[in-house]
This record gives structure tokens, C-alpha cells and sequence, in this order.
């Protein structure tokens, strides 16, 4: 089995397992740490307009994880020694077709999911206008903080969008 550039063939990303404590206890596939359900970190992105409205955005249908399910972060898995905010910016390049500044505001573990990984949340202000990956996203939308409280209640969201909203809402200055 080859590694090039962070990837285990072309099917699987390497990522580092971690502790309680979100400290590096080596690297794995991904694939092996959430069958496994071993610790590993995933950076995602809040994005909002100069508005202050939320991008929510629907998964693709091919994807195979949450497949049509809305949702609130643009993210993923955080490669071997990348950090949350550069996972969340790579992310936000590839699935949205756009940079911007990526903060992080907190991290916390997150149980819900597939498997239970260390969730780092970082904001960014976009302009309004993304080129979402069609592959990845088939929708997108700016909703206002009640408009995303609705839609929560109402759309399928992937697990995790519920706390991390709460969380954001909740770390907000």
C-alpha cells in the first residue's frame, strides 16, 4: 500500500488519533478510526455573509456519508499535522470553491455521527456569492439566525448541525 500526500490509496485519508484530551497518539486511516470509533479531529466552518445570515448547504446524494442531509459546517477529517482551521479552509476551498479567513472559535467531542471525533469550529465571512462542487453540494442558501432555527426543526440536517449551531450561538461575544 502506497502513501502519497496524506492518503492511504486514493479511497482513504490518513488522520491522527487522539485521546480524551485531543492529544496525537499516532496516525490511522480514517476509514480505521471511525470502524474502530477511535478519536481523530475534523475541522469545520461556519460560514456567514456581511449580513450575519448562515450558508446552509444539502450533500450530495452520491455522498456516501449523510447523503442529502442539510447542513450548517463545511468541513472534514483534518489531515496528519493540520490543524482545525486548515482543515476547515481546505474544505471550504473544495467543496465551495472559495477561501476566506478561518478562525477557530471552539472545539469540543463530538459523539453524534458516524464516530466519535474531536469537532473544531471556526467561522469565516464570505463573500455572498460560492461555486459549490456540485459533487458535493446540490444546494445552497443564506438563512437569517430564526429562518436557520426553522429550518433545523424542520429539514434533515447531519447529526452534529444542532450543537454546533447552539455551541456558536452560545461562544458568540
Amino acid at each position: 500500500m502506497s502513501v502519497l500526500r496524506g492518503t492511504v490509496s486514493d479511497v482513504d485519508e490518513l488522520v491522527e488519533r487522539v485521546d480524551a484530551e485531543d492529544r496525537v497518539l499516532g496516525v490511522v486511516s480514517r476509514r480505521e478510526a471511525v470502524r474502530a470509533g477511535w478519536l481523530h479531529r475534523v475541522g469545520v466552518v461556519v460560514c456567514r455573509d456581511g449580513q450575519g445570515r448562515f450558508l446552509v448547504h444539502r450533500r450530495a446524494q452520491r455522498l456516501s456519508r449523510f447523503p442529502g442531509h442539510h447542513e450548517l459546517g463545511v468541513g472534514g477529517a483534518a489531515g496528519v499535522g493540520e490543524s482545525y482551521e486548515q482543515a476547515a479552509a481546505r474544505e471550504l476551498s473544495e467543496e465551495l470553491g472559495t477561501r476566506a479567513t478561518v478562525s477557530l472559535r471552539f472545539t469540543f467531542l463530538n459523539r453524534s455521527g458516524l464516530s466519535p471525533h474531536w469537532l473544531g469550529v471556526c467561522d469565516a465571512v464570505l463573500p455572498e456569492i460560492v461555486a459549490p462542487d456540485p459533487a458535493e453540494v446540490t444546494w445552497h442558501g443564506w438563512l437569517t439566525e430564526p429562518e436557520l432555527r426553522g429550518a433545523l426543526r424542520q429539514w434533515t440536517f447531519t447529526p452534529d448541525s444542532q450543537e454546533i449551531f447552539a455551541r456558536y450561538l452560545a461562544s458568540q461575544p
